[in-house]
C-alpha cells in the first residue's frame, strides 16, 4: 500500500483551491442586471446593478433569450402598462410604455473573465470641447484618464491616442465587459474638485494642493449608517494632507471669521466641498483652527439608498469618486464624446469552442506521442493529468485575482502547457538513464535542469509585461503563472516517489554487503501517480 508524499498533497490542495476559485457554486436562475440608466423610472423604483431577475409577469426567466422574448412581446404597445419584475430579493412594479432601461446578461457559470477581444465591451472616442489637442496634450489627457479609471479598479482598459485623416488628435477608451452607459458615466464628468470658504477657493484636487489622500486605515471608510426618510443613509470619511500653500490660504481666510452663533465651538463659515460645480458636503471648521496653518483635513460625505446595502454601496461609490478626483485632480480639458458604441466580440463563443476542441486534441496527441515513446499507458495518463492540473491552476489564479483572459493570455496558457510537457519528458528521460546514480539523484538532476530553464524563461518574459505598450502583458503574466506553478508544484509532485506503509525497517543484525556482492539494480522507476512503471 502506497503513502502519498507531501508534494502530491500540496498539488491536490492547490487544484481543489483552484476549482473553488473558478466555480462560484451559485445555482441562481435568471439574468443579472449589469447596468441601470440613472434618472430613469426603473432606477427610481429600486432596480440596481447586480440584482438577479427571476421572473417577469410571473413567467420564469432562466437566460437572456427568454428575457428578451418576454420584453419584446410586452412592448410593441405605446400605452402605459403594469410590469411586474421579480428579483431574488424583491418585487418591483413599473407602469411604463417602454422596455426597462436596463442592460442584462446571463449569470456567469464561472468566475473566469474574458477580455475585450472575447467578451466585447464599450468604446468611446473622446475630444476636448472647443480645443484642438496637440500630441503632447493628448498624452497628458491619457495619463490622467488612465489613472482615474485605474483608481476605479477596472480591468482590461485600453486608453490610447488616435488621429483622423485631417490630423486631429483624439483619445480612444475601450473597456471589456462594460456598457456604453457605464463608460459614459465614467468619463462624462470633468472631475473638478474645489474646497471653498465663502467665495474663496482654498484648495483644488490634484498634487499641487493635496499631497496625500488616505484610502485605508481606521479613519478611512464607512463609519455610520442610519435610517432616514423611509430609507437609509451611510456616512464616510477619510483624511487628506494639504500642501503648505493650501494651508496658508486656509489660515489667511479663517483668521477674520467669527464663531457660529448656534455652535460656538465652530467658525461661522463652513468649508464647502464642490464637485463639478455641485456642492457635495459642508464641513464645520473648529474655532481652534482659526488662523491656524494646518495641513490635515478630514473629508466626509454620505450615500443614500432604499436599503442599508444600497446606502452602503452608494456611500462607497461617492467616497471612491471623491478620492479619485482628489488624487488625480480635474481633467485638463472638458471632454466631449464624439462617438460611443458597443464593441462586438472579435472572436466570440465560436472561437472559444474552437480553442477548447483544439486544446483537447493537442493534449490527446501529446499523450499518444508519450505512449509511443515509452510504451506505457500510465505514463501518458500521468502526463495528461499533470497538464490538466497546470491549466486548472492558471485558470484558478486568474479567477482569484479577477484577471481577464484575452487572446494573448490564451496563447500564454498554451505556451505554459508546452513547457510543462517538455519538463516532464526531461524527468522521464533522466530517470531512465544510467543506473550508476540512484533514482533520487537522477530526479534531482532533472529538476535542476528544469529550474535552470525556468529562471532563463522567467527573465525573458518579464520585459514582455511592458513591451508593446502592454499588449503582450496577458501572454507574459499567464505564462509566468503557468511555469511557476509547474516548477514549484506540479513537477515536484510528478517526480515524487511513492512510499509504502508496510516497508520493513532495516535491522541492526542485517549482514553487510561483501565486496564481491553485486549491487541490486532497480528495474522499475517510481514517479508521481505511478507505483511501478
Amino acid at each position: 500500500m502506497t503513502k502519498l508524499g507531501w508534494k502530491i498533497w500540496l498539488l491536490i490542495f492547490v487544484v481543489l483551491g483552484s476549482l473553488l476559485a473558478i466555480i462560484p457554486f451559485d445555482f441562481s436562475q435568471g439574468v443579472e442586471i449589469i447596468s441601470v440608466e440613472q434618472n430613469s423610472t426603473d432606477y427610481e423604483q429600486g432596480l440596481r446593478q447586480g440584482q438577479i431577475i427571476t421572473s417577469i409577469e410571473g413567467q420564469s426567466i432562466t437566460n437572456f433569450e427568454e428575457y428578451k422574448e418576454i420584453i419584446n412581446s410586452k412592448f410593441p404597445s405605446i400605452e402605459k402598462q403594469k410590469l411586474t419584475i421579480t428579483t431574488k430579493d424583491n418585487e418591483f412594479i413599473l407602469f411604463t410604455d417602454k422596455a426597462p432601461q436596463i442592460s442584462v446578461a446571463n449569470i456567469e457559470k464561472t468566475r473566469i473573465k474574458t477580455g475585450l477581444d472575447l467578451s466585447g465591451g464599450a468604446r468611446a472616442l473622446i475630444s476636448a470641447e472647443g480645443v484642438k489637442l496637440s500630441s503632447n496634450e493628448v498624452n497628458d489627457l491619457i495619463a490622467v484618464t488612465s489613472e482615474r479609471l485605474n483608481v476605479y479598479g477596472l480591468k482590461d482598459i485600453v486608453v490610447r491616442p488616435v488621429k483622423d485623416l485631417s490630423g486631429n488628435n483624439y483619445m480612444l477608451i475601450e473597456i471589456a465587459g462594460s456598457t456604453p452607459e457605464e463608460l459614459e458615466n465614467l468619463i462624462s464628468q470633468q472631475g473638478q474638485f474645489e474646497a471653498k470658504i465663502g467665495n474663496k477657493t482654498i484648495f483644488r484636487g490634484g498634487e499641487e494642493d493635496i499631497t496625500y489622500v488616505a484610502r485605508t486605515g481606521e479613519q478611512s471608510g464607512i463609519y455610520r449608517c442610519d435610517s432616514y426618510e423611509g430609507g437609509d443613509v451611510c456616512n464616510f470619511r477619510f483624511p487628506i494632507s494639504l500642501s503648505e500653500n493650501a494651508a496658508e490660504k486656509q489660515a489667511e481666510t479663517t483668521k477674520n471669521l467669527g464663531t457660529n452663533v448656534t455652535n460656538p465651538e465652530y467658525l461661522n463659515e463652513p468649508l464647502d466641498l464642490y464637485l463639478d460645480g455641485q456642492i457635495v458636503d459642508s464641513l464645520l471648521i473648529s474655532k481652534d483652527l482659526k488662523g491656524s496653518k494646518t495641513t490635515q483635513i478630514q473629508i466626509s460625505g454620505s450615500g443614500k439608498g432604499a436599503t442599508r446595502t444600497e446606502a452602503y454601496d452608494s456611500a462607497t461609490a461617492n467616497m471612491k469618486q471623491l478620492q479619485t478626483v482628489l488624487i488625480t485632480g480635474s481633467l485638463p480639458f472638458k471632454l466631449q464624446i464624439e462617438k460611443l458604441d458597443t464593441i462586438s466580440p472579435l472572436l466570440g463563443q465560436k472561437f472559444i469552442n474552437t480553442i477548447l476542441i483544439a486544446g483537447i486534441a493537442s493534449i490527446l496527441a501529446v499523450g499518444l506521442i508519450i505512449f509511443l515513446r515509452y510504451r506505457k499507458i500510465k505514463l501518458s495518463l500521468a502526463v495528461l493529468l499533470t497538464s490538466l492540473c497546470e491549466v486548472l491552476i492558471i485558470l484558478g489564479i486568474s479567477a482569484l485575482f479577477s484577471r481577464n483572459l484575452d487572446l494573448p493570455a490564451i496563447a500564454g496558457i498554451i505556451a505554459a502547457i508546452g513547457t510543462g510537457v517538455d519538463s516532464q519528458i526531461i524527468i522521464l528521460d533522466e530517470s531512465q538513464m544510467s543506473h550508476i546514480l540512484s533514482l533520487k539523484q537522477r530526479i534531482k538532476r532533472a529538476l535542476f535542469i528544469i529550474l535552470g530553464t525556468y529562471v532563463t524563461t522567467l527573465f525573458a518574459l518579464l520585459p514582455l509585461i511592458w513591451a508593446g505598450a502592454g499588449l503582450l502583458k496577458g501572454f507574459a503574466i499567464t505564462t509566468i503563472i503557468g511555469i511557476s506553478a509547474g516548477v514549484f508544484i506540479t513537477r515536484p509532485a510528478f517526480s515524487e516517489k511513492p512510499k509504502t506503509k508496510n516497508q520493513k525497517p532495516k535491522t541492526k543484525n542485517q549482514k553487510p554487503k561483501t565486496k564481491n556482492q553485486k549491487p541490486k539494480t532497480k528495474r522499475f522507476i517510481s514517479i508521481t501517480f505511478l507505483k511501478n512503471v
